[in-house]
């Protein structure tokens, strides 16, 4: 097995998007600038309810099925012990063409017991790049919100109640936002993220009327709208609370548990579900073997896996390196966002 590059993997939305991730993967065509503003990278779900959003290798066929095929190999003895032939992961380039709308994610209990899935939707946004003068993202309500207060804001979509009643953290490149499964949030418009998620499309809308779905029924998973809606957090996020999900410069200065030649980028409350370290660059960074998948952010580089595979890398690509392509090396003057599964349980 060795290392390869994935193409642009966009299923249509029904948000603006799309010229960031057209400018970043450098692609004059086949780039959906439109309603195109997610790319799936290493994807191996489809979106809810839809058979769209599943990544292919470049040979043509779906990652899934190779991976069905061959969990060592792409995933390794330890994964395969601790969550079978999932990869648990997956990594998306989100363009935030406009605001997206205040909606939440179910958690595992919920997923497991109303959507039949062990995954949740916690996530994790590593902001590569912004525009407008406060990108703004939105995360957590000020104050314990009642249902009943709630069910107004629903009923009448009112989407300066809800945003009004959300702590709006002003973000830069470099920082990075880790979203618990029911957390309500908004990513505002001109920011674009790296983001990893457990590896589902659930998402329990609370803004619909103003992004142009017909009805509360277009984003509640397919349940009653007073079941969906108890998967979202309607307690209070306190400073530190809200301070203790974001990280401002994770890449320059890294986190505890950092490995050499690396930067941890999220905080030990994301390794449940998934990790990222950005690769420090120049000089030669070795990597232990693992299922990883790479986004390279700006300058050149070169990969070398001990197998003797290269893989030359540069500024907008995504590569999908399995565990059989063993312990690799990266050098050059490339800065590189590596995403990897949770670590296996004991």
């Amino acid at each position: 097995m060795r290392p390869v590059h994935l193409a642009p993997n966009q299923p249509r939305q029904f948000y603006r998007g799309g010229t960031k991730i057209a400018a970043f993967r450098r692609f004059d065509e086949g780039v959906d600038v439109e309603q195109g503003p997610e790319d799936w990278v290493g994807s191996t779900v489809a979106r809810f309810g839809s058979d769209e959003g599943l990544s292919r290798l470049p040979a043509g066929g779906l990652l899934r099925d190779a991976i069905a095929a061959d969990p060592l190999g792409y995933l390794g003895p330890a994964h395969v012990d601790a969550y079978g032939d999932d990869p648990s992961l997956l990594v998306k380039l989100l363009d935030a063409g406009e605001r997206l709308p205040v909606h939440c994610h179910p958690n595992r209990e919920f997923a497991q017991m109303h959507l039949g899935s062990r995954h949740g939707k916690t996530e994790a946004w590593i902001v590569i790049g912004t525009s407008g003068s406060s990108p703004t993202v939105y995360l957590g309500f000020t104050t314990d919100v009642e249902q009943a207060e709630l069910d107004s804001w629903l009923a009448s979509q009112d989407p300066e109640a809800m945003l009004g009643h959300l702590n709006a953290i002003q973000v830069k490149v470099g920082d990075t936002v880790l979203v618990p499964a029911g957390t309500p949030h908004a990513i505002g418009e001109g920011a674009f993220v790296v983001e990893l998620q457990e590896p589902t499309d659930f998402s329990v809308i609370l803004e619909w009327k103003s992004f142009g779905l017909p009805d509360i029924a277009d984003g509640q998973l397919g349940l009653p709208a007073d079941l969906a809606i108890r998967c979202l957090d309607r307690t209070a996020w306190p400073a530190a609370r809200r301070d203790g999900c974001v990280t401002r410069d994770a890449a320059s200065r890294g986190l505890p548990g950092s490995a050499s030649g690396t930067v941890r980028m999220l905080p030990e409350a994301a390794d449940p579900f998934f990790r990222a370290e950005e690769i420090i660059p120049g000089g030669a960074t070795r990597l232990d073997a693992s299922f990883a998948l790479l986004v390279v952010l700006e300058g050149t580089g070169h990969l070398e896996t001990d197998n003797g595979d290269t893989v030359d890398l540069q500024a907008g690509d995504t590569v999908l390196v399995p565990y059989d392509a063993g312990a690799t090396t990266i050098s050059g003057s490339c800065r590189i966002v590596r995403c990897l599964p949770p670590l296996p349980r004991s």
